[in-house]
């Protein structure tokens, strides 16, 4: 079922497919943050980055939960936006030969999937609520409000310290 389809003929299957979309991304988001951690030399940011990797797993049962609240097995449809911010992050921090300046370009890519995500449940959420699933809706509030914390533990990382290293 590809966004924008005859496939989509109502809200509930666009919030369905928009949770499939999230499902995958967050799938995506767990197998790239490894590499972050790896590549980061900051201890702060390392352990944002472990820290937000335990909350992303956790997030992804949270959705299994809302799917099968909603009436669907958990599923996956390719994000291709995700890839592309992923890809991207892979290709810059590739590139970068400054560890300083390396942390400063992890803490952006991780800020741009941060932002995706924000978009995403944010979205849900307002779905949810039309849809009448409170339930749904509430789970889905909690997980947004760890991506706006995320995004702003990064942001302190990144004005507290490490631009000013990486500049």
């Amino acid at each position: 079922m590809g966004l924008f389809t005859k496939d989509i003929k109502t809200l509930d299957d666009l919030f369905v497919h928009t949770l499939q979309d999230i499902y995958y991304a967050e799938h995506q988001i767990t197998k790239a943050l490894p590499d972050m951690i790896a590549k980061a030399t900051d201890p702060g940011l390392k352990q944002a980055f472990q820290n937000h990797l335990g909350e992303t797993q956790q997030q992804i049962k949270l959705l299994e939960q809302v799917f099968r609240q909603h009436g669907h097995e958990p599923k996956e449809v390719t994000c291709p936006a995700i890839n592309g911010i992923i890809d991207e992050a892979q290709e810059v921090s590739g590139e970068v030969a400054d560890k300083e300046v390396l942390d400063a370009a992890l803490i952006a890519a991780a800020q741009a999937v941060e932002h995706y995500e924000i978009t995403r449940y944010g979205t849900l959420v307002a779905w949810a609520k039309q849809l009448g699933r409170p339930d749904c809706a509430s789970i889905l509030q909690q997980i947004l409000d760890q991506e706006k914390s995320t995004d702003e533990k990064l942001n302190v990382i990144a004005e507290s310290k490490v631009n000013s290293r990486a500049a």
